[in-house]
């Protein structure tokens, strides 16, 4: 009878963590994910049948960028639904770092406005295989769990030394992995935003109109002096 209950006890521990597993992995809070398989792989070429998208920007050019839509299912959805409808033509640049990133995605031009298009803020979706390295495509939030509809592309172009990086952990607690640190040493990025922001997109093609941008003139605030305006964002099939 004993030995029946201990494996009756075992069994549900299974079954626990089992359930525990799955509840992560819906809310984008597992450490790994089987979608990317690493920087390599984040920095690379879409494949034919991806989907990727073409940000016009005016008088600047275009930027394409690419999705994650295993490691963050909800972003993708939100930003290639926003972006189908048209929600983001229009739109500015409305906070322009050079050598930090580019934020849009704003109706209001404010940085205070703009909803997902579940109307209410959704969840986090973070990866270890996903760094917001150069290039990256992310979501803005004033805190976990408030994705709305702002998104911001990482400029930056310094890159980290693994001492760099092992210090930094230090001080904010979360720690990189080895592939994540050879990807900062040879690709830069801003590593203190790792696990603070969702990672849904990378950059795979118009990098040069990224820091054109970055090197527009801009006031106090961050806010380029001549608005730098999205006409459209083109969702399609890589390839097709």
């Amino acid at each position: 009878m004993k030995k029946n209950q201990i494996t009756i006890l075992v069994v549900l521990i299974i079954l626990i963590a089992v359930v525990g597993i799955g509840a992560a992995i819906r809310n984008g809070r597992t450490g790994s994910s089987a979608g990317t398989a690493g920087y390599k792989e984040q920095l690379a070429e879409p494949k034919k049948g991806d989907t990727v998208a073409e940000i016009v920007v005016k008088d600047f050019g275009s930027i394409h960028v690419k999705f994650f839509e295993k490691e963050a299912p909800k972003a993708v959805e939100n930003f290639t639904t926003h972006a189908t409808k048209g929600y983001f033509n229009g739109l500015i640049f409305h906070r322009v770092i050079n050598n930090f990133m580019l934020q849009g995605g704003d109706p209001t031009g404010t940085g205070t406005g703009g909803e997902s298009i579940w109307g209410g803020a959704f969840e986090d979706e973070f990866s270890d295989n996903l760094q917001p390295y150069r290039g990256a495509l992310c979501m803005a939030n004033s805190g976990a769990d408030t994705n709305g509809s702002q998104f911001f592309i990482v400029q930056d172009k310094d890159t980290y030394d693994k001492a760099t990086l092992d210090s930094l952990a230090q001080q904010t607690g979360v720690t990189l992995n080895e592939d994540a640190i050879e990807g900062y040493s040879k690709v830069g990025g801003t590593p203190w935003l790792y696990r603070a922001h969702t990672v849904f997109g990378q950059v795979y093609e118009g990098m040069d109109v990224v820091d054109s941008i970055a090197a527009t003139k801009t006031d106090e605030n961050d806010k380029p002096v001549t608005d730098v305006a999205i006409e459209k964002i083109i969702v399609s099939k890589y390839g097709e």
